[in-house]
């Protein structure tokens, strides 16, 4: 079988930094091939220039058998291929259907022919199985709806090859199986799917083909079958790793932090709140997980502990016996609540800045001396945490957004640590980061919960959920729905609560507190 895309001996340097070497990598028509490695393996770079973001490289492509060079986006668009990225391109103050035909408007005698934009966006939409109405703005759509605009963006350019990176990472369980059908339908039609997933079970369950990158070499490629899991992270870490979740001890011993009737409203104070009479408490040592499908408000919650919702917040919370009044994340910093969002780029660096910048961007009050900053004993608590979190950089003077995805989200842990913290608040700590970096994220979290240090814990990922905490609650709809113990705790028990169909609800959370 002919090739779509033959892509030989692509090699790319940044200055002095090699990112790829000589890769070879070819995308068969009707095939799901899993691009997988590290982060900074050299995937988005690779891709980039399939996708003719970057078009100073050296070798060959080939898109059925004809030598091609794409000098942009567009013309890789007009040759048949399409990149969906982690983050997403849609412009969110325009409509769908003028997102859907954003750089490839149809024109007649200069004037667009709004007319058959509005009929294609909505064929186009019929293909991946989205019903909206096509004028709304995007901003106004979920994340899930997002989505699959984006993939409705490449069924409109009829594209033979699609790239997908990381397109379940901000998904829940339902969205990502709507997801996961589409794909097996454009394999049907004969498309050629690259597909970019740091998640295991997407891995075993979707590849016909798995190719892997390790420092920007090209490690192995061989049919999915002949890659089992412990081969397949071998290739992708350089070693095999003995287990995914370190051993876990539970350490919880006196409360440290207590919610009672935890209520945050939307910013417009329309409907239902987002968390709604939400009350629990958590001990030092303690890794307490918060279950729940998407829009459970487990986020929401967070935001309204650390003094950062967008609506009003009621409700009262206790650190160390006493109550604190969390106004606003200072507020929340200095009574030792930290809290990792679950955007690293949009909410947790300042990409522009320095990795030692934003490693000291939470603490310059602790760091400076009235009202001046101190640079050398920033640059030594930076290395420290460095050091500590195991970074990877060339300088830490570079700036942070050219850092792999879990050297980023690193630094963003880093930030947070540097505040000296009583209360961890995680929301999504490994998503989008490699294998390799989660197993670190893991024993990170182990050593701190070692020290005493509280962790509240959001994540999507059903076998990190169970295998991390000591205790679950579970949220539906901005209500406490069962708290689980780690013995209770099951994927099915999680999942029945999370679709609110679970019978301990908060007064049972409560009537367990008052026992310690």
């Amino acid at each position: 079988m002919q090739a779509l895309v033959n892509m030989r001996g692509i090699t790319k340097n940044f200055g002095p930094v090699r990112v790829l070497d000589s890769v070879d990598f070819s995308i068969f028509p009707g095939e799901v091939q899993v691009l997988a490695g590290e982060n900074g393996a050299g995937k988005s770079t690779l891709i980039k220039i399939l996708a003719g973001a970057f078009s100073d490289y050296k070798g060959q492509i080939e898109l059925e058998g004809r030598m091609i060079n794409p000098d942009s986006p567009l013309e890789a668009n007009r040759l048949g291929i399409a990149v969906i990225h982690q983050e997403l391109s849609l412009v969110p103050s325009m409509s769908v259907v003028d997102n859907l035909f954003l750089g490839h408007s149809v024109l007649a005698h200069g004037f667009v022919r709004d007319g058959i934009h509005r009929k294609r966006a909505r064929e186009a939409l019929e293909e991946v199985g989205l019903s909206l109405d096509i004028g709304t703005a995007v901003e106004d759509l979920p994340i899930s709806a997002q989505q699959l605009i984006e993939i409705a963006k490449a069924v409109r350019l009829d594209a033979k090859v699609i790239v997908m990176d990381e397109p379940s990472s901000a998904l829940n369980a339902k969205d990502a199986a709507s997801l996961f059908a589409i794909v097996e339908r454009l394999r049907a039609q004969g498309r050629g799917i690259v597909y970019i997933t740091h998640r295991m079970e997407e891995i075993l369950s979707l590849a016909d083909r798995i190719t892997v990158l390790r420092d920007g070499r090209l490690i192995g490629s061989a049919p999915a079958a002949e890659v089992p899991e412990r081969k397949l992270i071998a290739w992708m870490i350089g070693r095999e790793m003995n287990e995914q979740f370190p051993p876990h001890a539970a350490r919880a011993s006196s409360e440290v932090m207590r919610v009672e009737g935890m209520t945050v409203h939307k910013h417009d104070r329309s409907g239902r709140p987002l968390v709604e009479d939400v009350s629990f408490a958590v001990r030092r040592g303690e890794v307490l997980g918060i279950g729940g499908l998407q829009d459970s408000g487990a986020s929401a919650l967070f935001l309204g502990i650390f003094g950062a919702a967008a609506g009003r917040t009621e409700g009262r919370v206790f650190v160390d016996g006493r109550e604190a009044a969390l106004r606003d994340p200072s507020d929340a910093i200095s009574k030792g609540v930290a809290l990792l969002t679950n955007d690293r780029k949009a909410t947790g660096l300042i990409l522009p800045l320095s990795v030692s910048a934003n490693l000291c961007s939470a603490s310059l009050g602790r760091l400076s001396k009235l009202g001046w900053r101190r640079p050398r004993l920033e640059t030594a608590m930076a290395l420290e945490m460095g050091r500590a979190l195991r970074i990877k950089a060339a300088s830490y003077e570079m700036e942070v957004g050219n850092l792999s995805g879990g050297n980023q989200q690193k630094v963003v842990l880093g930030k947070w640590l540097a505040t000296d913290p009583k209360i961890l608040l995680l929301d999504e700590p490994t998503r989008g980061v490699d294998v390799g970096a989660k197993h670190e994220i893991y024993q990170l979290m182990d050593e701190w919960t070692s020290r005493g240090i509280a962790i509240l814990l959001i994540t999507s990922e059903m076998p990190e959920l169970l295998a991390l905490s000591d205790r679950i609650l579970v949220m539906h709809r901005g209500r406490i729905t069962a708290e689980l113990s780690r013995e209770e705790a099951t994927a099915e028990r999680v999942l029945e609560a999370a679709m609110g169909k679970a019978g301990r609800a908060a007064e049972a959370t409560r009537e367990k507190e008052k026992s310690w």
